[in-house]
């Protein structure tokens, strides 16, 4: 049985790194992969080469393999010349659009969804969206520090004294605590909001300080997401955060509902208010953004606030993402293949939660 690994057409990362070989080895699946696809990541062809993998073409690898992985999903045309019952492993976001599943079923391959895989105990290991969110919420902190014109840590000098960076947070789900983690290391003084009852203690565990917004929807049963919440909550949060935001220099906001536009959470009236030189780094800019004038993957700058919107930042860390992405995808496979066969038993949970579409 053939695994084909993918270069990405718009990421840097790879999604099986060379180090994944002995267990793909143990699972008894031979290895191809496109030319050149871990370059940007670290991983050159020589190495793949050195771990048994075999690089080829685009088109070889989509015709010949029997599991097939991206992170990107390929084109139609490209669905379309994959193997009949072959299993493709990528990121859908079905959630998110809801079209894809139709258009999935037009195809006669089985299609595995990293991003359905449940928020559970047993399924930790897989977890790619939270791998990718941790790393997000670190690399935010130091994206800020690029556009900040300051220093985080508190400085006595000969000069005068420096006083801390205060750091806001919006969202203390992985990347925000991951974010909370980073700035306190930097030195700098840090609050965070979440609606989740969860979230207060591990706030406070690092460090920072939790600011509640009293009324918020319960969100037991949600799987470790937000959730919608009414607009009368919403209001009351924006006016804490913009009396909140208006003594902050950093601003990183991590706030998203599964399935649902991010909530608006920075307002233009608290941005033209902030001080000059303050720097919003807003990783829900992918489903519209916690702040005012945030676009993806785009850098603003507004009454002399930065805002950096970009949701994938762990793209830029692309040794460690992919690394990680791949350790994510081996945890999964080796559920599903044993001895070479693989069979997407939909009596395990993780798997049907995953298998999004099925061969016809």
């Amino acid at each position: 049985m053939v695994i084909g690994i993918l270069k990405e057409q718009y990421f840097n990362r790879v999604s099986i790194a060379p180090s994944s070989s002995k267990k793909l080895d143990v699972m008894g699946l031979t290895r191809m992969i496109e030319k050149g696809a871990g370059e940007k990541a670290g991983f050159s062809d020589e190495l793949y080469h050195e771990n048994g993998f075999t690089s080829t073409s685009r088109e070889s690898v989509l015709t010949t393999s029997d599991i097939i992985v991206s992170i990107a999903p390929v084109t139609d045309s490209e669905l379309g010349i994959m193997k009949k019952d072959a299993i493709y492993i990528s990121m859908f976001a079905p959630y998110q659009n809801a079209a894809v599943l139709d258009q999935l079923s037009n195809y006669p391959i089985n299609v595995i969804s990293m991003d359905m895989i449940p928020r559970t105990t047993l399924a930790q290991s897989m977890d790619i969206l939270s791998s990718m969110a941790s790393l997000a919420g670190y690399k935010a902190v130091l994206k800020a520090t690029d556009y900040y014109n300051n220093m985080f840590p508190m400085m006595m000098t000969a000069a005068g004294t420096i006083p801390p960076t205060k750091v806001m947070i919006l969202g203390a789900g992985v990347a925000g605590l991951q974010a909370i983690a980073t700035a306190k290391r930097l030195g700098a003084v840090v609050e965070a909001f979440d609606t989740r009852t969860a979230a207060k203690e591990e706030v406070m565990s690092l460090g920072a300080n939790f600011v509640e917004v009293e009324g918020a929807t319960d969100d037991r049963g949600a799987g470790g997401y937000a959730v919608q919440q009414s607009e009368e909550y919403l209001e009351k949060q924006r006016a804490l955060v913009q009396e909140r935001a208006l003594k902050s220099n950093i601003i990183i906001a991590t706030a998203q509902v599964r399935g649902r536009k991010a909530p608006l959470l920075v307002t233009e009236d608290t941005i033209k208010n902030m001080k000059p030189g303050s720097v919003i780094v807003d990783l829900a800019a992918s489903t519209g953004g916690n702040c005012a004038f945030t676009e993806n993957n785009k850098i603003i700058v507004t009454n002399g606030v930065t805002i950096v919107g970009n949701s994938d930042l762990s793209d830029e860390l692309s040794g460690v993402a992919s690394t990680l992405f791949s350790n994510n995808i081996i945890n999964f496979l080796q559920i599903v293949v044993k001895d070479g066969v693989a069979n997407l038993n939909e009596e395990n949970e993780i798997i049907k939660s995953a298998l999004i579409s099925k061969s016809n």
